[in-house]
């Protein structure tokens, strides 16, 4: 059974403010949901944990992370989708709270992925693994 004290903080809060400190980035609305308006043609990153296991023995969590990446054009939508992947990899070794990201894995790279729910959309989509333990 999992020790009560032993908490993780939330791996979607932890990347989106990972990201929003990253210049490349600067143009682009990081967040889990889309902002006000959003129609799938504005440089917005979605960061959305999907799932993932904890190894109660080792306090390691294992958090799939599924990044939906968007801009105005397909061209603008990859190259953001390139950065994120970048910026998501230089998270090994960073501390978060009382927790430190050991690894990234890259379990998908950035493939192209039609919204159908909006038909102007230029989409990207990727996931990592991360490793995080207690610091």
């Amino acid at each position: 059974m999992a020790d009560p004290a032993v908490t993780f903080p939330d791996v979607e809060r932890l990347v989106i403010d990972h990201l929003k400190t990253r210049t490349e980035l600067a143009a682009a609305t990081v967040d889990n949901v889309p902002p006000s308006g959003f129609d799938g043609t504005q440089q917005v990153v979605l960061v959305s944990r999907a799932g993932g296991a904890w190894t109660d023995d080792e306090h390691l969590d294992q958090p799939l992370v599924d990044f939906e990446v968007y801009g105005p054009d397909k061209t603008t939508a990859h190259a953001l989708s390139l950065k994120v992947r970048s910026a998501v990899l230089a998270l090994r070794g960073t501390p978060y709270g009382t927790t430190r990201v050991t690894d990234v894995l890259e379990a998908d790279g950035p493939r192209w992925l039609p919204d159908w729910n909006r038909p102007a959309a230029n989409r990207y989509h990727s996931t990592v693994r991360l490793l995080i333990r207690l610091a």
